[in-house]
């Protein structure tokens, strides 16, 4: 093994270490938030954890018990029970692994970069706000020396992961923190906060587990709405993770492959009493900020979690919760796009309308509803930018015939300027239209030609229509008579129009 391969190895399993810690208050906070155990936290966040980093297409990235989707489960549990939400998160992964069967993860690549940004900026500011959380006991907030103890502490975690690295690189700054801060506190028996406040997370082996609910048609009628929106949420959350990490590492996931390892992971995670889970940007930060690359960082981390449920919860129990919030205070800093903000000012007004649209939308609501959005109005606001770019210059030929050259894409968003472009009552008798640089993309291209060769022929004009594609020809109605077949300079592409499928 060379030493290149074994400090990597080091890396990534002291990473794998950090996050381990880092996943074990996300996972409890979690639980309690859809209203289930602890442990059904902890256990997800080690299957999903584990199956990812071993079998996924993103290696480096984290899984694990998520936010987003226990606000999801909170109302099935609370009305149903816990074996219901066993049953949907089993469904949810059915769903998870039929996406990754038909190949549909290359449509996360589509997202446009505002909704990128947007997405990364309002996730770091959710788990910022979340941190907060923290600072109460029993419901109330913290107050007088509990709260200042707690945010000294969390002070001195943030203070040794930005100025260690400058020291040294031997061991993960995030670590190195969390160690030192709970030594110090054992040390010198400061009361604060721990862990355990949280929960005991004391518990064995996961075991197998079929959900207890009747195989009817009324159960399967309560769950689907539910696994629908858990595989969608969960589903969009890891693919934008991965697409983020790709960014910061310069490298390629594969979308398909990590959506069939979620999926898989939450089939289990439901056959084993647990919550599911799925990408988790704060520990993805930890481990990629680390130096982590390798499979082996996430595996390391659902081993070590395991190992603190098993064998270590009594030490683990007692890790202050400062440490945790710091920790997690700098990955939120160091996850906002800083640099969109001065952007905004710069980047073209629609787009600075996206990063802030679904910055707002993902704190306020949560992330599908705010990464739909802001795809949707990027798409129409693409659409009507297209619209515009249709055109024609206007020549006569030798035979003294008006050509109208068209130029641009012909869609359901342009075809009124299309049909603004011609004159069918001030035109010669003979007109052609020149299709050779532009493209007609829909049924509502169609229609608008149709519509065009009606007006021509109600005016006793001959319209001639050059170099229209195949697919066009076949689903023109009114002007397909009028249409100059040349097999051979003809273009040939594909319209999207159902009497085609």
């Amino acid at each position: 093994m060379s030493d290149v391969t074994t400090a990597q190895l080091r890396t990534d399993v002291l990473s794998g270490i950090t996050v381990s810690l880092a996943l074990v208050p996300e996972a409890i906070a979690f639980a309690l938030l859809a209203q289930v155990s602890p442990l059904t936290g902890l256990y997800a966040a080690f299957i999903v954890c584990l199956v990812t980093s071993a079998l996924g297409g993103r290696p480096g990235m984290i899984c694990g018990a998520a936010g987003a989707l226990a606000v999801v489960m909170t109302s099935l549990v609370v009305t149903h029970g816990a074996e219901y939400l066993f049953a949907a998160v089993v469904l949810m992964g059915v769903f998870q692994l039929l996406f990754a069967a038909f190949r549909l993860g290359k449509f996360i690549r589509m997202v446009p970069h505002p909704v990128m940004l947007g997405f990364v900026n309002g996730l770091a500011i959710v788990v910022f706000i979340a941190q907060f959380g923290h600072f109460k006991m029993h419901g109330q907030w913290l107050r007088g020396m509990a709260l200042w103890t707690m945010l000294g502490l969390v002070v001195l975690t943030m203070a040794i992961i930005y100025v260690l690295p400058r020291l040294t690189k031997a061991i993960p700054a995030s670590l190195a923190a969390i160690l030192a801060v709970s030594g110090l506190v054992a040390a010198l028996g400061i009361d604060t906060k721990t862990v355990g406040d949280m929960g005991t997370i004391a518990g064995g082996l996961p075991s197998f587990h079929v959900p207890d609910v009747p195989v009817t048609l009324e159960t399967l009628r309560i769950v689907l709405p539910y696994s629908l929106i858990l595989a969608a949420i969960g589903l969009i959350e890891t693919l934008l993770t991965l697409n983020l990490i790709d960014a910061i590492t310069d490298t390629r996931g594969r979308p398909n492959r990590e959506s069939m390892a979620q999926g898989l992971a939450n089939v289990l995670s439901g056959f084993f009493a647990s919550m599911g889970g799925c990408a988790l940007v704060g520990q993805s930060m930890i481990n990629i900020n680390n130096g982590a690359r390798q499979r082996i960082s996430g595996i390391t981390a659902a081993i070590f979690l395991l190992g603190f449920i098993v064998l270590l919860s009594r030490w683990i129990e007692t890790i202050p919760l400062a440490a945790l919030v710091g920790l997690m205070f700098v990955v939120c800093e160091k996850t906002f796009a800083w640099g969109s903000l001065q952007a905004l000012r710069k980047i073209p007004r629609q787009d600075a309308v996206i990063v802030v649209g679904v910055t707002v939308i993902t704190v306020l609501t949560d992330l599908a509803v705010a990464v739909l959005a802001g795809v949707v109005f990027a798409a129409l606001v693409f659409a009507w930018q297209h619209a515009k770019e249709i055109r024609a210059t206007v020549t006569t030929d030798a035979n003294g015939w008006k050509v109208y050259t068209l130029k641009g894409s012909l869609f359901f968003a342009s075809t009124a300027s299309f049909m603004a472009l011609f004159d069918p009552k001030g035109d010669p008798e003979h007109v052609v239209i020149e299709f050779r640089d532009a493209k007609v993309v829909d049924h509502s291209a169609v229609e608008a030609i149709d519509a065009l060769a009606a007006r021509y022929q109600q005016a006793g004009k001959t319209l001639h229509l050059r170099h229209l594609s195949p697919d066009c020809l076949e689903i023109l109605d009114k002007a397909k008579g009028m249409v100059e077949v040349n097999a051979f300079e003809d273009p040939h592409y594909h319209i999207a129009d159902n009497r085609l499928g």
